[in-house]
């Protein structure tokens, strides 16, 4: 795959990852008002988010040193989110209060994942999408 797109998966993986830990982290430890400024937070996508942001920093070494199992960290990370979704899914249905922004953000956070998981799968030998996923 090429040198270029590979190195930008890597800094997108690593900016995602300290971003995701820093927004987590202020919204778990409740730094800087995160709490309140994020209203109706759903706590187990909060820490799913948090640890798929370790996920996305140690995938970003891996992208840059082009290593196997990068593609598996990204699937382990794209599971986690799957699982968050689900669990979104009947706290929505219980009637729990949640914001709209909860789900875009998950959202893009699943494709962002998806888009780094089909790149780091190139580290492998040619395995179709449907082994990864």
């Amino acid at each position: 795959m090429n040198t270029k797109l590979i190195n930008i998966a890597a800094l997108v993986s690593a900016f995602f990852g300290l971003l995701t830990i820093f927004a987590g982290g202020s919204v778990i430890l409740d730094l800087f008002g995160m709490r309140e400024l994020e209203g109706n937070y759903v706590p187990f996508v909060v820490w799913a988010n948090f640890l798929c942001g370790f996920l996305y920093l140690i995938a970003s070494y891996g992208f840059f040193r082009r290593k196997r199992w990068t593609a598996a960290l990204m699937k382990f990370a794209f599971w986690i989110l799957i699982a968050a979704v689900i669990v979104l899914l009947f706290w929505i249905w219980n009637g729990e209060l949640y914001e709209n922004k909860t789900i875009v953000a998950l959202s893009f956070r699943i494709l962002v994942t998806v888009g780094l998981m089909w790149i780091a799968r190139s580290f492998k030998r040619q395995i179709p999408l449907d082994a990864i996923l």
